[in-house]
């Protein structure tokens, strides 16, 4: 039998996620490096080469266990109207970030991204009101406005995990600091990586998805005493 095509995902939808992944959205993910600034200064995060392996490494061993697999869970949650199932998603969230600047980083964000979805043509407005209750973290809200498209999950995770990447390389840039070449290089390589550490995303059960990352953690709260800071994590 000849193959089946694939099935083309509309242009509003396909919009829609470019538009989540979009650096530009105002959720203020631009001020967040999630340690990379400290690592520059007591880890030895000092080169592209460093830099870009730093990444990957959070990207597989933190993103893709921890709120990739989150939004993976979350998704189908929303679109079933499950909402306990959300409430238990988004505590999960809150309980696992290590440190006050990780928990301030999600909450912040799950605001500024729940205020846009209000002023957004085709949002659930039951929805909406159950996310403002929770309250939301960003990977909740992210889910909430994901699952108002006909994407399906693993592109929607896509589209999470390159804007993450997009905004971990402009904070490298910035803190490194490197330059536009280096940066697009870097971008390069976590787009090689991101599609692995969704796979990984969809197929972690419950009871394996994590967000144990000591090392991280441990230069988060030194962030929080740096002496100079350009980023707020």
């Amino acid at each position: 039998m000849p193959a089946q095509p694939a099935q083309t995902l509309p242009a509003s939808s396909l919009i829609q996620l470019i538009w989540l992944a979009s650096p530009a959205l105002p959720v203020g993910g631009f001020s967040y490096s999630e340690g990379l600034e400290v690592a520059v200064e007591r880890a030895g995060v000092a080169t592209e080469s460093i830099a870009s392996t730093w990444l990957a490494d959070q990207l597989h061993l933190t993103l893709a266990r921890g709120d990739l697999a989150v939004i993976a869970q979350a998704i189908p949650a929303w679109r079933e109207n499950r909402l306990q199932r959300i409430q238990q998603l988004n505590d999960w969230v809150l309980q696992t970030r290590e440190t006050s600047e990780m928990r301030a980083q999600a909450e912040q964000m799950g605001r500024s991204l729940l205020e846009w979805l209000r002023n957004h043509e085709g949002a659930n407005a039951e929805h909406i009101l159950a996310c403002a209750g929770l309250p939301p973290t960003y990977p909740m809200a992210f889910a909430l406005a994901a699952s108002q498209t006909e994407a399906g999950v693993r592109d929607c995770l896509l589209a999470y995990a390159f804007g993450w990447a997009e905004n971990m390389m402009q904070a490298a840039l910035k803190s490194v600091p490197l330059g536009q070449s280096s940066g697009q290089r870097i971008l390069a390589h976590l787009s090689r990586e991101i599609p692995l550490a969704v796979e990984t995303a969809l197929n972690l059960p419950d009871d394996e998805r994590q967000a144990f990352s000591p090392m991280l953690a441990i230069l988060s709260s030194q962030h929080e005493t740096q002496y100079s800071r350009l980023f707020r994590s």
